[in-house]
């Protein structure tokens, strides 16, 4: 029976991310927590919980510091206990301080599994909710397979659309005027983007499972947690690579030389993080490589048209990960990982406003160089909109509002695209003699 077998989830109100010492039947454990969860303690007995005594509650929070001292008495109207709530390892109840429903990748102290029935209070009532969301997809899908959704984060999809986004705006962009983006290649590359997102999700966790390990946020990954082996990963990786290069293999050899080039970076951007402060340029290098493969798709080679596109996603990647990164400094700063947001600290914000200008110059002359009309424009605009809204009221010291923030750059996507498209169709063709004399020109 597991000595001490519970789940911590912890709420401090205006306090971003706070530690708690844990004294419990001799077990000592100092661990980090985010704001605005419940508290809730599950021991892995079939008795009652021991006494728990929760001290020195510390926020990390700049110039505020708060002491706390407080006991969880066992008692019978603090505990009730929840038969559908089981130690994977030991197949034991869990009693709880309180009722709550367990998410799939939570886990005791001990590293060990959750299992829960998620029923929540309307299915008791005899309702049933439908849901599609990938997490609830994730919770109801055979145990045996959870553990490989999560190493790719299939209930964390903003990853694949940030890649797939800036593939469509070249899609859009090459596309003839007057006409909508291809309907083929936008799914050949909504399929791409998600595999190879999971593939450098494998490829990162297997370079950091032992970084991972220390993190509060990422300690629970099946690699870091133990789940699964780097075998198991490293066959999963392969399945998932070959996927990708069946779809890489519908387009022309050029094509499949360039998308094949990628992989140098995709494989190299986690080992970035141990020896230079700007990983996130090479994040930004590899996440965007769709633009240039985007673009030789529909165009049979590369020109410089693209060039200005493809700086303005990278300077774009730079910009919402660094936000990104400042979730885990402090523990980055404790482990010696290093990124963006240790290297600009308190200058964050102006470096971000560098950022988000080289992004929206590089898409306006892209724009211009492919004779965009005004939606395109109005896109832009929103877009710039949007990044200034995110500067300014982003709180980099809170990693809720980092974390929203990143998000949020899923719509922003979004608008970019339906003013690329727009713009695309309000274009008119070109003659059969202007095109030949835009060619003698560039030649």
């Amino acid at each position: 029976m597991c000595k001490a077998c519970f789940v911590l989830q912890t709420s401090v109100v205006k306090m971003a991310t706070w530690k708690t010492c844990l004294y419990v039947r001799g077990i000592n454990q100092l661990t980090s927590f985010t704001r605005r969860q419940t508290l809730i303690l599950y021991d892995c007995s079939q008795n009652q919980p021991s006494q728990i005594f929760l001290s020195k509650l510390l926020s990390t929070k700049a110039g505020h510091q708060t002491s706390t001292h407080g006991t969880l008495d066992k008692t019978e109207n603090n505990v009730s206990t929840s038969t559908h709530n089981r130690c994977l390892k030991h197949n034991m109840p869990f009693n709880a301080m309180h009722h709550h429903t367990l998410s799939s990748n939570m886990k005791c102290l001990h590293g060990h599994p959750l299992l829960s029935t998620n029923i929540n209070q309307s299915t008791r009532l005899g309702k049933t909710n439908f849901s599609l969301s990938t997490r609830s997809i994730l919770e109801s899908s055979p145990p045996s397979i959870q553990p490989y959704l999560r190493l790719i984060r299939f209930d964390k999809p903003i990853g694949t659309f940030l890649l797939y986004w800036p593939c469509t705006w070249s899609i859009g962009l090459a596309a003839q005027a007057g006409h909508l983006p291809s309907i083929s290649t936008l799914a050949w590359f909504g399929i791409g983007a998600f595999l190879m997102r999971g593939a450098g999700c494998i490829i990162n966790d297997m370079w950091d499972k032992d970084f991972d390990k220390k993190v509060a946020r990422t300690k629970t990954r099946p690699l870091a947690s133990g789940e699964l082996t780097p075998f198991q990963a490293l066959v999963f990786l392969g399945s998932q690579l070959s996927l990708a290069l069946a779809v890489l293999l519908q387009f022309n050899t050029y094509s499949v030389i360039l998308g094949a080039a990628s992989m140098g970076l995709v494989i190299c951007y986690p080992l970035a993080k141990r020896y230079t402060y700007w990983p996130q340029v090479l994040l930004g290098l590899s996440l965007n490589w769709g633009v240039l493969l985007a673009w030789s798709v529909l165009n049979g080679v590369l020109d410089w048209r693209v060039a200005p596109l493809y700086c303005a996603c990278v300077l774009y990647t730079v910009f919402y990960d660094t936000i990104y990164s400042h979730q885990d400094k402090y523990d980055d700063m404790l482990i010696g990982v290093k990124s963006t947001a240790l290297k600009l600290g308190d200058n964050t914000k102006p470096w971000l406003v560098g950022f988000s200008t080289v992004t929206i110059a590089g898409l306006s002359l892209s724009g211009f160089l492919c004779d965009q009309t005004w939606p395109f424009y109005l896109g832009v605009s929103a877009m710039t909109a949007h990044l200034a809204h995110q500067i300014m009221t982003v709180d980099l010291n809170n990693p809720d509002s980092c974390a929203s923030k990143f998000r949020s750059n899923n719509q922003l996507g979004l608008m970019v695209f339906i003013g690329i498209v727009l713009g695309t169709l309000l274009k008119s063709d070109k003659t059969t003699e202007e095109k030949k004399r835009d060619l003698e020109m560039n030649s």
